[in-house]
């Protein structure tokens, strides 16, 4: 598994995007709060009622190290699903990071600890923590389907889920599309503005 996740780092979530089709990318307004996060690991997913974060410890508890926490908070902005002490908690025990439709708080804390954190951005108010949220269930985030178990991919690009099983076919494409537009890149600059001409000439002719 580790392998597989360094080798998923090494690639730009744009060639993996390529690679899928683009069928399973969440939605964009889930940015990294800081730009050099980058994630790569299965999902332990979270589905909480609105306003709600008591499940979030739970699926810290039960996550493996290099696991990351995909969280449906339903898009609420009013209450944080976490802040820097839960991100402390969550970092302590090798998670890798969370990935949320909802918010967070402690942003500066949460950068210095230098926890990968993907969300529709921060607040001020805490959660509750009343109960009713649920762990590894199929969950929705950002208009993309997520089982517990898929492949979670995160850059300041956007966040992919790749189902699981198909890690290593997407992975082999991705690659391939890496190359292909590191040949296609060479090929375009080689000469300056003659080269540049002709690539897009050909390009336009197609």
């Amino acid at each position: 598994m580790s392998n597989l996740i360094e080798k998923y780092l090494a690639i730009p979530t744009t060639a993996i995007s390529d690679a899928t089709g683009g069928h399973t990318n969440l939605d964009a307004k889930i940015k990294p709060l800081s730009d050099h996060f980058k994630i790569a690991g299965r999902a332990v997913t979270v589905r909480l009622p609105d306003g709600e974060n008591k499940a979030v410890l739970e699926a810290i508890n039960i996550a493996q190290k290099g696991d990351i926490l995909v969280i449906d908070a339903k898009g609420n902005t009013n209450r944080a699903v976490a802040g820097d002490f839960v991100a402390s908690l969550a970092k302590g025990l090798g998670i890798q990071g969370f990935v949320v439709n909802g918010v967070i708080r402690d942003i500066a804390a949460i950068r210095e600890l230098d926890f990968p954190v993907f969300a529709l951005g921060t607040t001020v108010a805490s959660g509750n923590k009343h109960g009713g949220g649920r762990v590894n269930v199929p969950i929705a985030i950002g208009g993309v389907s997520v089982q517990p178990g898929d492949f979670i991919i995160g850059d300041v690009d956007g966040v992919i889920v790749v189902p699981q099983g198909e890690e290593e076919e997407i992975l082999k494409k991705a690659e391939e599309k890496l190359a292909k537009d590191e040949a296609r890149e060479k090929e375009a600059l080689a000469n300056g503005e003659e080269s540049i001409r002709q690539y897009i000439e050909k390009a336009l002719s197609k």
